[in-house]
């Protein structure tokens, strides 16, 4: 920039010689920048916008469509502001022109940029694959936050550009900022958890969770916002959690993993003296035989534990949806009861045998 300037300067005081010429150069500088800006329009439509439509993407094409107007704009400014330099006005005319084509050039810019950032936070949404963080439900923070940092950068090297002291108007805006915060604590807590849950993404919608909290809350992610989450229980109905209570809590997830499909687990006791063999033939049968198992991977059956009054077997069996559970184990526990009973295997339950031993005696009277 020294370089440039130095040249201008030169320019002008070699100009400064010949009566009017300085003006007339000035006048061939600003008719230059438009048919530069005009070159610049056509280089772009012509050449780059056929480029980017070969590209699969669509990243470039709103990059493309929303520059290419301040391009063209910034290359006439430039040659304005090169044609005021040159001419060599009064130091105040020359300062207040300055100022008045660096803002129109800042306000070019700004007017481009707002957009196109919520065009590239949409686009981002639309490829949650790519980018974790933004999801269409936090699209709209990701918007308002990318308007928000431009305009108060726009707005910070305006003001400096016209000499206007910002640090009264920095420390009303932190003095503003601290009392909001303070004010809406809460919903800061559950909005920064909301983006850390969309970013990290525990659970998406559809996904059956069960907060290990105490509550044993299960039921269907239905939404995901940024200040709470919903989920649809058993019961059809819909209970909203603040993100803050999500977020400083066990979440399991019954339908993560590398599949949706998940393990059921029947325990059985059965009486002593059973045939173990006999006992695990007949759950094998009765798991093979219920729609709602998976043949794959294959059920299983596990002898657990000698019991206080039974042997225990364990039933284990896959199912393909986490919403299927409560109807598996009421189907095993059926077909397991009526099968145990056909093939004389007896289910044993606690018993407790009271023996009193001679009368009681006088003095217990």
């Amino acid at each position: 920039m020294d370089t440039i300037s130095a040249a201008i300067e030169a320019l002008s005081e070699a100009l400064a010689r010949i009566p009017g010429l300085r003006y007339w150069a000035a006048l061939l500088i600003a008719a230059t920048a438009g048919l530069v800006a005009r070159l610049v329009d056509r280089i772009l439509t012509a050449v780059f916008r056929r480029v980017v439509r070969r590209t699969e993407t669509q990243l470039d094409d709103l990059v493309l469509e929303h520059l290419h107007r301040p391009l063209t704009r910034s290359a006439v400014l430039i040659g304005f502001y090169l044609a005021v330099v040159l001419v060599g006005l009064p130091t105040r005319f020359e300062h207040l022109a300055i100022n008045v084509i660096q803002s129109l050039a800042l306000v070019t810019w700004v007017v481009a940029l707002v957009p196109l950032s919520g065009r590239l936070v949409l686009w981002m949404s639309a490829h949650p694959d790519r980018f974790r963080a933004v999801q269409p439900a936090s699209q709209p923070l990701f918007s308002i936050t990318s308007h928000v940092v431009l305009l108060g950068v726009a707005t910070y090297i305006g003001l400096a550009l016209w000499n206007i002291d910002v640090a009264g108007w920095a420390a009303s805006v932190g003095i503003a900022g601290i009392a909001v915060g303070f004010a809406a604590r809460d919903t800061l807590a559950n909005l920064f958890a909301g983006v850390s849950i969309l970013a990290d993404a525990p659970y998406r919608i559809g996904d059956y969770i069960v907060l290990a909290d105490g509550s044993r809350l299960r039921g269907e992610v239905t939404h995901i916002g940024l200040r709470s989450t919903r989920i649809l229980t058993r019961d059809e109905i819909e209970i909203t959690i603040p993100n803050a209570t999500i977020a400083n809590s066990t979440v399991i997830n019954e339908s993560g993993g590398p599949a949706v499909s998940q393990r059921v687990r029947l325990s059985v006791g059965v009486a002593y003296g059973s045939d173990v063999e006999r006992v695990r033939q007949v759950l094998m049968e009765v798991a093979r035989s219920e729609p709602l198992i998976r043949s794959e991977p294959e059920p299983r059956v596990r002898f657990r534990e000698f019991a206080e009054s039974a042997l225990r077997f364990e039933l284990l069996g896959w199912i393909a949806q986490a919403e299927e559970r409560g109807r598996a184990l009421d189907a095993l526990h059926t077909r397991a009861h009526e099968a145990l009973a056909e093939a004389g295997i007896a289910i044993p339950f606690p018993q407790r045998v009271v023996r009193l031993d001679g009368a009681a005696r006088p003095a217990d009277r």
